[in-house]
């Protein structure tokens, strides 16, 4: 933003203090009646034909936008993403561990990364790793929803699950 004397433009709309408008007048005449007011001349519109400028206490504008975004950003969840890694050849017992992995991240908010790695001949057999993301994602229907479906990426089978 433009204040004060940063001000080049030759004419200028100004807007007082209270939000009443001043008329189109020059920017020096304009700076003239913001320094009578021990106030700044900010200009808020510079797109605007002529500009709009402002006559307000500019430090005290930026301290309240600070504060503004202070809060704003305290008031913003972080989302991570936390992985669970399966196998194409994994225990019933295992994927257990892994579920209840995945339902502690989904209760704390997380998004859940599930991936398979394919080695080898285990690459021409896809359709297991499928069926094992079907069952892992049926067994946590009821805390998440699927965000991405499983799909192949290179050796590895992905899938996406954010908490419902």
């Amino acid at each position: 933003m433009q204040v004060n004397e940063q001000i080049r433009d030759r004419e200028v709309r100004l807007i007082d203090a209270n939000g009443e408008q001043l008329g189109i007048m020059s920017a020096r005449d304009a700076q003239k009646i913001a320094y009578d007011r021990q106030l700044d001349l900010v200009k808020v519109a510079p797109q605007a034909k002529p500009p709009v400028c402002r006559i307000m206490d500019y430090g005290k504008y930026k301290y309240e936008t600070s504060k503004k975004e202070k809060e704003a950003k305290k008031n913003q969840k972080i989302v991570n993403v936390k992985e669970v890694r399966l196998s194409p050849t994994i225990e019933e017992h295992d994927l257990d561990v892994k579920r209840r992995n995945a339902e502690k991240f989904l209760s704390k908010g997380d998004k859940v990364k599930v991936s398979i790695r394919f080695r080898g001949r285990q690459l021409s057999h896809t359709e297991i790793g499928r069926a094992i993301m079907d069952k892992f994602a049926s067994d946590l229907d009821e805390l998440a929803v699927i965000e991405r479906r499983p799909r192949l990426e290179g050796k590895n089978m992905i899938m996406i699950m954010s908490p419902k």
